[in-house]
């Protein structure tokens, strides 16, 4: 290869801009070019903020962070600390044997599945008192579980028919269910009644215990219960065939499926307070069928703080982060004072040099 930069190009080379974009030759064929178009976005030449990480301003970004988040911490810790949370794990208490033997009790229509419960309260506990039910090991993000389901169907009375994503309880008895699919057929229905030790009866608000944009969006005011729990297997709980679905918020509760397999549900509301030392009563119907898939049922009664319900780890995380942040932030000031690394002079950078960035 001839490396003379005298040396003339050939005459008949085509020449690498003929015909693109510009040429003076109209006649000439078009090239396309792979050369991208030119801004100063792609070629990274806008302005921007290149700091210099000093020492000062590492410590003191440390510093900043720990001063933050450890009071965060604190606070959530002590807001979680007020909130007083009571929880009961019943369903083996409330029916023993063998797994067969608790299948076969808890699907039969005869046998009676009231049971009885005594919760001490250990602090006091101010209204509003949320009442939850819990269950472990049920797999509510199952994707065949979660697509069996007809949002159209729950929305418009006119789409009752709509079915056919709601397989296998689409249909009973040659006619559509309403509502049909997996999610509302396996419908939450032990029920729940509380009283205290000196025979006060503890009401349950279940009015509003749903999102207000489920009730206002996702299920009809004209839609109502059809055909529901009619076929051979019973799943769970039935609906008042009278009443929309709008209005039956256990089922909206229980429709907004888990993305866990150990979730909570809200049954509802007492709204009273409950002093320390006092016994609650709690006459329960254990009616659902956790034994066959070896689930747990629990009863919770819990209180809330600005931050919501009982929760350790937000105040934790924050509490670990701000400790990190104070680790570092000393042992980087140490080593400072100690033995100091000289900086260079950052007059000679590329940017202060050149200030366009060529």
């Amino acid at each position: 290869m001839n490396s003379n930069p005298s040396t003339p190009m050939n005459a008949n080379a085509p020449s690498s801009s003929s015909g693109g974009a510009g040429s003076p030759d109209s006649n000439a064929p078009r090239r396309n070019s792979k050369r991208p178009k030119y801004s100063r976005f792609t070629q990274q030449e806008l302005p921007a903020c290149k700091p210099i990480l000093t020492p000062k301003w590492v410590i003191s970004a440390f510093v900043l962070v720990t001063i933050v988040f450890i009071p965060i911490g604190l606070a959530s810790l002590l807001a979680s600390r007020d909130v007083v949370e009571i929880i009961d794990r019943y369903d083996n208490t409330c029916l023993q044997g063998s797994k067969s033997e608790k299948v076969q009790f808890i699907q039969s229509v005869e046998s009676n599945k009231t049971c009885f419960r005594r919760l001490t309260v250990r602090k006091r506990m101010k209204q509003p008192i949320y009442v939850y039910y819990q269950l472990d090991n049920f797999y509510q993000n199952h994707r065949r579980y979660v697509k069996s389901r007809s949002d159209q169907q729950l929305r418009n009375r006119g789409d009752e028919n709509d079915t056919s994503t709601c397989k296998p309880e689409n249909e009973a008895n040659g006619m559509s269910i309403v509502p049909c699919g997996l999610v509302a057929w396996s419908l939450f229905n032990d029920t729940y009644s509380f009283s205290t030790s000196n025979n006060r009866q503890l009401n349950i608000n279940k009015r509003h215990i749903s999102w207000k944009s489920d009730r206002d969006e996702k299920f009809g005011s004209d839609v109502f219960p059809k055909n529901f729990q009619n076929g051979s297997l019973i799943g769970g709980g039935r609906l008042i065939e009278s009443i929309p679905l709008n209005e039956q918020e256990d089922l909206i509760v229980w429709m907004r499926t888990a993305a866990l397999p150990t979730f909570r549900k809200l049954y509802g509301k007492i709204e009273v307070d409950i002093e320390e030392g006092e016994t609650i009563n709690v006459v329960l119907e254990n009616r659902y069928n956790t034994y066959s898939f070896s689930g747990k049922k629990k009863l919770v009664l819990s209180t809330t703080s600005w931050l919501g319900g009982k929760n350790n780890f937000i105040g934790i995380a924050y509490l670990a982060v701000g400790g990190l942040c104070f680790l570092l932030a000393t042992t980087f000031t140490i080593i400072y004072l100690v033995k100091p690394r000289h900086l260079g002079d950052p007059t000679y950078l590329s940017w202060n040099r050149n200030p366009g960035g060529h």
